[in-house]
C-alpha cells in the first residue's frame, strides 16, 4: 500500500505556514499538483513518490528529513527559534523543512559542530546515555594539566557538591608558559549542562574556549568556517544511524 500525505500537512511540513495559513493557500488556486492539476481541497491525499506539489508553479518535492552540519559561531544560540537573538536554525538558510532543530545543545559561546535536523529519532539515540555516542572537543584551559587532573577525568570528576560526572578522556596537546594556558582535548560519552566547563573548574582551572570537533562518526568538516554549513552526505548518516553501544 502507497503511502500518501493530506496536501496541507505536505505543506505545513515544508514550512509553507500554520496549517490554517497552509489551507487557505490552497482554496486560493496557488497549489497544483507537478501535473498541473489544481489542488482546492486541503484534504486531498498526495502519494508518496508518485508526484509533488507545486506552489505559484515552483515545484516543492516533499523532503522527510534533513540533516546539516553546521559550524556554529560564538554568539548563536543553539535553539530552534529565539524572538530577539540569531539562532542556530536561522543559520541553516536553505531548509525545506521548517521543523528543524539542534542535536544537543552548546553554549552561546563554544563553536564548532552542531548537527541540525527534524529526525527525532537519530536525535535520541545520539544524545541518550544509552548509547554513550563519544563527543570530543578542543578547550583552551588556564594553567597546566597535572598528573591528578590526568587521574580526576580517568575516574569521573566529582564536584564539590557530590555530583560526579562519568569518566572521561582527558589529552593534553600544547602548553603556553608565557600565557599560562594550555590546549587538550576531551572525549566524553555524557551530555550534561556546562559539563567541560563544570569538569575543569572543579579541578581548579577555568575554560577560556571551547569547540566541538566531533560527534560520534560525524567529524567537523576543516573546510567549512565558522557560521557556514552543508548537508550531510549519505555515508555520513548512515555512519551516525549506526552509532553507540547499547548498554541494556
Amino acid at each position: 500500500m502507497k503511502t500518501t500525505r493530506r496536501a496541507d500537512k505536505y505543506l505545513a511540513d515544508l514550512g509553507f505556514g500554520t496549517r490554517s495559513e497552509v489551507r487557505r493557500l490552497i482554496r486560493s488556486g496557488s497549489v497544483t499538483t507537478g501535473d498541473g492539476q489544481p489542488v482546492t481541497d486541503p484534504a486531498q491525499q498526495i502519494p508518496a513518490g508518485d508526484f509533488f506539489l507545486a506552489v505559484d508553479g515552483i515545484p516543492c518535492p516533499y523532503v522527510p528529513f534533513e540533516y546539516y552540519m553546521l559550524n556554529k559561531p560564538a554568539g548563536v544560540l543553539s535553539a530552534s527559534r529565539d524572538h530577539s537573538r540569531t539562532t542556530v536554525v536561522d543559520l541553516i538558510d536553505t531548509a525545506k523543512r521548517h521543523d528543524l532543530f539542534p542535536v544537543g545543545r552548546l553554549d552561546a559561546d563554544t563553536t564548532g559542530l552542531l548537527l541540525i535536523t527534524n529526525d527525532g529519532a537519530l536525535a535520541h539515540r545520539l544524545l541518550s546515555p544509552r548509547w554513550k555516542v563519544s563527543k570530543c572537543y578542543e578547550a583552551s584551559i588556564r594553567g597546566s594539566v597535572s598528573e591528578a587532573m590526568l587521574r580526576a577525568f580517568r575516574e569521573g570528576v566529582r564536584e564539590a557538591s557530590g555530583e560526579q560526572f562519568a569518566p572521561a578522556v582527558l589529552t593534553p596537546l600544547t602548553a603556553d608558559e608565557e600565557s599560562s594556558t594550555s590546549l587538550v582535548h576531551v572525549v566524553l560519552t555524557e551530555g550534561r549542562y556546562h559539563e567541560v566547563k563544570r569538569m575543569f573548574a572543579a579541578c581548579g582551572s577555568e575554560v577560556l574556549t571551547l569547540k566541538r570537533l566531533s560527534m560520534g562518526p560525524l567529524v567537523l568538516d576543516p573546510a567549512l568556517p565558522e557560521g557556514s554549513f552543508r548537508a550531510l552526505t549519505e555515508q555520513e548518516i548512515s555512519a551516525l544511524k549506526l552509532s553507540g553501544k547499547d548498554l541494556e
